[in-house]
């Protein structure tokens, strides 16, 4: 028998099902790759999507943020968050029932005191009606008098001129007059030190620009001075301070100090050359390869106080980095330094006894990383608030018992509680989502892990306070002339409004007078810091 002969076209049939099964199998090929590629696409978007939730929160979180757990000064905090912070101030705090508001029986007010020996005394006219039945009283008993002061100033334009006599010479025939006093110029006419003292104050302590410095004085003292005076009296203070080493002697007496606090404050500068180092006068020629040169980074002011506020050392620097904030702080102080988390400091360790972070700074941390959640867990940061908060008052009640150290029972169990919490947030934020980097929950517990020993420094030595709270202070006096006047036009202005102000403060630390501590510089005899005694007049 022969081969049966193959079905007419099906080869055709073959051949087109097999060409249609290789369209096929590109089509499920191309949905394959376009199914991944929509998958990786979703996959991206839900990491978008998940991040930006993250990203949200938080900036939701820092929205939220008010003067008690970050960084932000009050003056600058949202609408409604002093209200908000009283409202939960008044609901954390314990009241007994039967306690009244503001002063209680026994508290000593702080009005003003009677003075024993008056400049003036006058007497009133003698009521002339009872003030219960208006009875006239003309012919009545007479009682004791009641009294009532009243503190007032006069002020009075004053012009004083000076006989400046002259003597010639029986040898020579040379004529030699009298010297002016300070301040006095032969043949001229010269503002006093009160009106002096007026316009340095305004101008460098009020943080009133010139122009409306002088309007203030003319419309109080009826001394019409111009804008141009106001600020040339400030140099003319700035200058005598610098001939007579005020900066010489505020860095040698800061470096005989066993505890110092130091903050910086970033601050608006128009002309970013490089400033002059301490202890050299603005007037003085500067090095001709350095004049005109550009300072790197962000110019700054630097504070440096004791930790009583005897002395307040303010200093113009030319950035935050490391190497300019080593500058400013006294080469041969070797004591303990208070600051804040920045580690620019921390190069510093191998000179200085110790450093003692700010708790003021690590209970605003604790408080953001508290308010993250979810719900109880970030409660390890709370732990850590009352932690610090024993242990300064552990320190106070010890200073108060006149002990120069903690117990080493207590010191021991607070250290333990305080590992414990740091490594509970370790844990349990080593692996949570955050919109970029690690969580704040894991960087704080790291933190506080890594600077144990410089969070607990207060605790064993008791002459280093546990906040940073008086260079804080220190540094107000910058951030609200910046707030009042935007900026400053130099560098040499800044370092000018530096040390006047390092003057001022520090003397009025010291209960000095602006007057009597204008006057004095003035006169080329300023008060200067003396190491271990504060101020003391030059002889």
């Amino acid at each position: 028998m022969g081969l049966v002969p193959e079905e007419p076209g099906l080869a055709y049939v073959i051949a087109q099902q097999r060409e249609l099964l290789s369209r096929l199998r590109a089509v499920v090929e191309a949905k394959d790759a376009e199914n991944t590629a929509l998958r990786a696409e979703l996959d991206a978007s839900r990491e978008r999507e998940r991040r930006l939730e993250l990203r949200l929160a938080e900036l939701e979180r820092r929205l939220s943020m008010d003067s008690t757990d970050s960084g932000t000064p009050s003056s600058k905090e949202r609408i409604g968050a002093k209200e908000a912070r009283r409202a939960r101030q008044q609901s954390e705090r314990e009241r007994r029932r039967d306690r009244k508001r503001g002063g209680q029986p026994g508290h000593q007010g702080k009005g003003l005191q009677r003075d024993p020996d008056p400049d003036e005394q006058k007497t009133a006219e003698p009521p002339a009606e009872c003030r219960r039945c208006s009875a006239g009283l003309d012919g009545a008993e007479a009682v004791g008098p009641r009294w009532a002061q009243v503190i007032d100033t006069e002020v009075i334009r004053k012009v004083t001129e000076w006989l400046l006599p002259g003597r010639v010479c029986p040898c020579c025939g040379t004529v030699t007059f009298a010297e002016a006093p300070p301040g006095a110029h032969a043949g001229s006419v010269s503002y006093g030190p009160v009106l002096n003292a007026a316009a340095v104050l305004l101008a460098c302590y009020g943080n009133v620009p010139p122009e409306r410095a002088a309007l203030v004085m003319g419309m109080l003292l009826g001394v019409p001075v111009s804008a141009g005076w106001v600020d040339k009296a400030a140099a003319r203070v700035s200058a005598q301070l610098g001939r007579a080493g005020f900066d010489e002697a505020m860095i040698a007496a800061l470096a005989a100090e066993k505890v110092l606090a130091a903050d910086e404050t970033p601050v608006n500068v128009l002309d970013k050359t490089a400033p002059q180092p301490a202890g050299q006068d603005e007037q003085d020629d500067a090095d001709p390869e350095e004049k005109g040169k550009a300072a790197a980074g962000a110019p700054h002011v630097l504070i440096v106080r004791t930790a009583d506020g005897r002395l307040t050392f303010l200093q113009a620097i030319g950035s935050r980095r490391k190497d300019a904030i080593a500058a400013g702080l006294p080469v041969g102080f070797a004591g303990a330094l208070i600051t804040d988390g920045y580690t620019g400091y921390q190069h510093l360790l191998g000179r200085l006894a110790g450093i003692q972070q700010c708790c003021a700074h690590v209970i605003r941390r604790c408080r953001a990383v508290a308010k993250l959640g979810p719900g109880g867990l970030q409660s390890w940061a709370g732990d850590i608030i009352e932690i610090l908060r024993e242990a300064h008052q552990a320190v106070e009640a010890a200073r108060a018992r006149g002990h120069t150290a903690l117990d080493a029972e207590m010191l021991d169990k607070l250290r333990h509680r305080y590992d414990e919490a740091a490594a509970f947030g370790i844990i349990h934020n080593r692996l949570r989502d955050w919109h970029e980097g690690n969580h704040p929950g894991h960087a704080l517990g790291c933190w506080l892990r890594g600077y144990k020993e410089q969070v607990f420094l207060f605790t064993r030595d008791f002459n280093v306070d546990w906040t940073n709270n008086v260079s804080e202070r220190g540094a107000k006096a910058a951030k609200r002339h910046q707030a009042v006047s935007g900026y400053w036009h130099t560098q040499a202005t800044l370092a000018r409004w530096c040390r006047i102000r390092s003057y001022l403060d520090s003397a009025a630390a010291h209960g000095l007078t602006a007057l009597e501590a204008v006057g004095a510089a003035l006169a080329g005899k300023p008060w200067l810091p003396v190491p271990g005694r504060g101020l003391s007049s030059l002889p």
